[in-house]
């Protein structure tokens, strides 16, 4: 992906709303493994929803800027998921990550409720894949303050 001359802002570097259009891009990637698809809500009547999602930012972006996300699956059950992504520049530098936590969700409602079980066979698999992984460091970070 490239980093768009309408995303800059007035500081003259990548817009924080934009971060989220990249995760976003990289998160249909992955969720298109499990099966979720554009066409999963018409097809299927299910779709998934955003309960949280956390943003680092480490280091700007500027406009034309190559990058790539990766996406790495932490955990899941039935209804949920959570994921960890990375904002990558070309040259492999690190430039934001992202921690979500997405929800299965029946349409007909809209309501949580459990994935079809072909979904869910191919988020365990994809599961046990990432269980090799090493847990990303940022992974499950809080916002405060820290006092002493």
């Amino acid at each position: 992906m490239t980093v768009q001359p309408d995303w800059i802002d007035f500081n003259g570097h990548l817009n924080m709303a934009y971060y989220n259009v990249l995760f976003d891009r990289g998160a249909d990637d992955l969720f298109a493994e499990f099966g979720i698809t554009p066409d999963y809500p018409a097809k299927r009547g299910f779709s998934t929803f955003s309960a949280e999602f956390h943003v680092c930012y480490l280091r700007e972006l500027k406009e034309g800027d190559p990058v790539y996300v990766t996406s790495q699956l932490l955990d899941m059950d039935e209804k949920r998921f959570h994921f960890f992504q990375e904002l990558h520049h070309e040259d492999g530098w690190l430039s934001a990550t992202g921690e979500g936590l997405g929800l299965h969700i029946d349409m007909s409602g809209p309501k949580v409720a459990p994935m079809p079980a072909d979904v869910a066979q191919k988020m365990r698999a994809i599961l046990k894949q990432h269980s090799g992984l090493p847990r990303p460091d940022r992974a499950g970070r809080r916002i405060g303050i820290p006092r002493r």
